[in-house]
């Protein structure tokens, strides 16, 4: 008896440290190769952003609805623009850019993939975040939801919180670092 309440103390602490700390998420898609694979599982940091707000850069799972869906789900992705920001595709070099200032993003964008195929000129409204997929041509993000509820955009509200580490399979663990943005002029 003894083991068994043992047993059933760790698991209601287990469930309360996935409810209210860290959040296992399964990937279902490969719009965010090459940093995350499909059928990857990832830990989400539902705490991150008690401390700082959410940046640019930061990989994030959020519920989609009214922004990406009307059912529930969730969604990961890579924030690009947060409250105020002005997110452009594309400069005449084929860039995007973030209040008028051209981004570097070859350190986490797929290979061979451009910024966008979509054109879009987006001002992020107060407690929103504009998210792109780093496998722009296998992503439907803020791009694909323009003209949606929402609009494409997404209430931080509705952010879970921060992906920052693979856990599986073991040949991918690895922690996932949010890239700041090098900007090109």
């Amino acid at each position: 008896m003894k083991y068994f309440l043992g047993a059933i103390a760790g698991l209601i602490l287990l469930w309360l440290f996935s409810v209210f700390i860290v959040q296992p998420f399964a990937i279902p898609s490969n719009s965010m190769e090459p940093a995350l694979s499909t059928g990857d599982r990832i830990l989400v940091n539902k705490t991150a952003y008690r401390s700082r707000p959410i940046s640019r850069g930061d990989v994030v799972v959020f519920d989609g609805v009214d922004s990406f869906s009307r059912q529930s789900g969730e969604f990961v992705k890579r924030v690009i623009g947060i409250a105020g920001d002005r997110v452009v595709c594309c400069t005449d070099s084929g860039n995007l850019s973030v209040n008028g200032s051209e981004i570097q993003e070859d350190s986490y964008l797929f290979p061979g993939d451009s910024p966008s195929e979509i054109e879009f000129d987006a001002l992020v409204p107060a407690g929103k975040i504009w998210v792109l997929g780093d496998h722009r041509s296998e992503s439907a993000d803020s791009r694909s939801h323009l003209g949606d509820p929402g609009g494409g955009f997404v209430l931080e509200s509705k952010v879970v919180g921060q992906a920052q580490f693979v856990i599986w399979p073991p040949s991918r663990w690895q922690r996932l670092d949010s890239h700041t943005f090098k900007e090109l002029n």
